[in-house]
């Protein structure tokens, strides 16, 4: 399914909604006991929220608040289907990184390399890139820039004025966060390979680590037991039922499945050791003040953690040693993973309602103890100590 301008839209500007969001004064959770959870879930206006542990590379703990339909009074559970978003990226990567460990496709090769055609030949739906005819800075793009966000495109195409795919800086120079460049590897990889991106994802990654209820591609079943969205508003928003695969972000999952996947990255499962350091490892530092706008310009700033772009993650230097994490947000959306190597541990939140990610830096310090995470990159209203 063609992902709405307005979502494009979402995407890009949800710091400057965070920023309204956030305009009162935070009043902190003191424990991760359930009713201090409720607490500050009430506070925010918060109707859902889904989080895991992980602990020694392993699932410690999954823990649901809230509801999933509030009109209706549905709670949340454990299974219920919530939208993945960009963590969508992530497993996208972990696929991308066992093809590379099996030697069908080569991170550094250019795109001429790894397609049949020239890349402004394919004019088919979701995947034309007519709008490069005439920009020979194509031919250098590799699969690990499109992994690490450095393409050099928007984050989609409807976000630029004139609606068009367009490159914005010599391939592989700098970070600029673009789910398109996630599109390109996955068009790449079917259209260069000839293979099925969301039976492989299913095969490899969700299949490997029993995530019975996730998917690239919705299901008929989870209409059962789906989450519907909340604005910063409070208005609702049916759970959108996404039936074509976009590697940029249309996983359905839920808190069960996404620890397990997490444990698994963790743990380095499926993947050679050299692909699991190569996940994680910064090899593009970031500069941005902030994660949104994409192409944010103004003065580069050195981030003291060492912030980085990994291959489907953002890497940093923290006090316990290397860490990472990934984001996944819409206008009804806020998803979290944050993971510490020192003791392969993990907190990952999944939320039906945007507002949720107002408690993340807070609900991460009481669940991982002090952290060097940059929470003013990831979200822009944050005030990093």
């Amino acid at each position: 399914m063609k992902t709405t301008k307005r979502l494009g839209l979402a995407l890009a500007c949800l710091p400057l909604a965070l920023l309204a969001a956030c305009s009162t004064q935070m009043r902190p959770a003191r424990t991760l006991a359930d009713n201090e959870i409720q607490r500050v879930m009430r506070r925010e206006g918060v109707q859902g929220l889904a989080f895991a542990t992980i602990a020694g590379g392993k699932v410690d703990k999954v823990r649901v608040f809230g509801q999933r339909n509030a009109a209706l009074g549905q709670p949340l559970a454990p299974d219920t289907i919530m939208y993945g978003a960009s963590l969508s990226k992530t497993a996208f990567a972990y696929m991308v990184l066992q093809l590379a460990d099996e030697g069908k496709i080569d991170l550094d090769a250019p795109l001429p390399r790894l397609l049949p055609r020239p890349l402004p030949f394919y004019r088919e739906r979701q995947f034309d890139y007519a709008d490069l005819a005439d920009e020979p800075r194509w031919k250098s793009i590799t699969p690990r820039m499109l992994l690490m966000h450095s393409a050099g495109f928007a984050n989609f195409r409807w976000l630029e004025a004139d609606e068009r795919l367009r490159i914005h800086f010599e391939p592989g120079t700098r970070y600029a966060y673009s789910g398109e460049g996630y599109l390109l590897l996955q068009m790449v990889l079917e259209a260069g390979l000839g293979l099925d991106v969301g039976y492989e994802m299913q095969r490899r990654v969700f299949d490997r680590f029993g995530m019975t209820r996730t998917s690239m591609r919705w299901r008929p079943e989870f209409s059962e037991n789906a989450a519907e969205g909340y604005a910063f508003d409070g208005v609702v928003h049916p759970h959108e039922r996404r039936y074509r695969v976009r590697a940029a972000g249309s996983m359905d999952t839920t808190i069960a499945d996404q620890a397990k996947l997490w444990a698994g990255i963790m743990r380095g499962e499926g993947l050679s050791p050299d692909s699991r350091a190569a996940l994680v490892k910064g090899w593009l530092p970031i500069t941005s003040k902030h994660q949104f706008p994409t192409l944010e310009g103004g003065s580069a700033v050195a981030w003291p953690q060492g912030l980085a772009a990994g291959l489907g993650v953002v890497s940093f230097t923290d006090r316990s040693g290397p860490a990472w994490f990934k984001g996944g947000h819409d206008e009804w959306t806020a998803n979290m993973a944050l993971c510490l190597e020192q003791g392969q541990r993990c907190v990952v939140f999944l939320s039906n309602d945007v507002r949720a990610g107002q408690l993340y830096p807070e609900l991460a310090r009481l669940a991982l103890g002090e952290t060097d995470m940059p929470w003013s990159w990831e979200y822009s209203d944050y005030a990093q100590p």
